[in-house]
């Protein structure tokens, strides 16, 4: 039999539009979620309300309030209840589903650098709803699960790996301190380029970097033929100790901007690098070694503090020499490493601070592990191996 108009929830649905406009939208939206979840538990049960029926499998059990947050705003809704209480309506298991995806649309905004007020309000005018700055911080932290999972992933085989650091400002017991950002990219036997794996820590530098090189081990990282870094003297001591014997590639960048430290005037800074360049540049080793030879001569006497640092230091930039002309560009700096720097430094520059070291860690794997998974998706590899 037809429902009557009247007595039908669709009617009712309509009266409220009519009569309240939008101000009605939520009252009708409820009338017509109620019904639906009416609906499926008749559909469950295989009876309707009252019916008689061979078909029926079990019985209603009244209704449970629960109020649903919606961009119309709170749905005060009668959840159908069944004596087996194995029954819950699928319109309100979608609305969590929304529900979860807005939160860990929150944590993606986190992780793209907008800051927590900044969330706050975008929500609150896009979803009509309040969202605190705990169920921000909150929904941030959803994300720990995954990323965790990432850098404790296994390693394998990687035969070149660059190394860098940047810092971070941290708040600890009321002081804001310089966390040491720890990154180690590698290029795997395939020739693709990977990010190993990121820490933060307030620690002492040599601690710190010891205890990231030696995790990177233990995760499986083997046949580590060429390490490239600065000369951090934490570092340096670091890989020593958990990579003894490994060939040491020291940044050669760094090694032109250490250099202007020696400079003694500003009018020989450009035909200094331009001298130091070309060392680098040179075809082989054996050539870098005689323009570094002309280069000590040439400025022993005009400066002499740049003449002996050049003599000790500069070497340290030849070992790329020893590997396969088409990888030496790419294996000269720790370019590769700096420019996921960049990209850490614009998430994180709208932070500005971190209030510990935890909070750090997640933006700065989430933003680490996007570019690493496009990487590996990537046709072009960073070098070729058997040319």
């Amino acid at each position: 039999m037809t429902q009557p108009v009247q007595d039908n929830p669709i009617y009712d649905a309509v009266e409220l539009l009519k009569n309240n406009g939008f101000d009605g939208v939520a009252e009708a939206v409820t009338v017509l979620m109620n019904t639906a979840m009416v609906a499926e538990r008749s559909e469950y049960l295989g009876a309707r309300p009252y019916e008689r029926s061979d078909s029926r499998s079990g019985y209603a059990n009244g209704f449970k309030d629960k109020t649903i947050k919606t961009r119309l705003g709170p749905l005060p809704l009668k959840v159908p209840q069944t004596r087996d209480c194995e029954f819950y309506p699928q319109s309100i298991e979608k609305g969590l589903r929304s529900e979860r995806a807005l939160l860990l649309s929150i944590a993606e905004m986190y992780v793209q650098g907008v800051s927590t007020r900044r969330v706050k309000k975008i929500v609150e005018e896009l979803c009509g709803m309040d969202i605190s700055s705990m169920q921000v911080s909150r929904a941030a932290a959803e994300l720990d699960v995954l990323l965790s999972a990432w850098r404790e992933r296994d390693l394998s085989a990687y035969c070149y790996v660059i190394l860098d650091a940047r810092y971070e400002k941290v708040r600890q017991g009321g002081q804001v301190l310089d966390a040491a950002v720890l990154v180690a990219c590698g290029v795997g036997t395939d020739g693709r380029r990977d990010i190993l794996g990121c820490s933060v820590s307030l620690s002492e530098a040599e601690v710190h970097w010891r205890r990231f090189l030696t995790t990177l081990k233990d995760r499986g990282l083997f046949g580590v033929e060429f390490i490239v870094s600065d000369a951090h003297e934490g570092l340096k001591a670091a890989r020593k100790a958990v990579f003894p014997g490994v060939p040491w590639q020291r940044c050669q960048f760094h090694l032109q901007q250490n250099a202007g430290h020696y400079v003694p005037s500003v009018s020989m800074r450009a035909p200094v690098a331009a001298d130091i360049r070309s060392i680098f540049n040179a075809p082989d080793q054996h050539e870098a070694e005689r323009l570094l030879e002309k280069f000590v001569e040439r400025y022993q006497e005009t400066a002499p503090k740049l003449a002996r640092w050049a003599e000790e230091a500069l070497p340290q930039g030849f070992t790329v020499f020893s590997l396969p002309s088409s990888h030496r560009r790419r294996l000269r700096t720790t370019n590769l490493v700096e420019r996921l720097n960049e990209e850490i430094r614009r998430r994180t520059r709208v932070a500005r601070l971190f209030p510990n070291e935890a909070s750090c860690l997640r933006l700065v794997s989430a933003v680490l592990m996007e570019i690493s998974e496009d990487w590996q998706t990537a046709e072009k590899r960073y070098v070729t191996f058997g040319d």
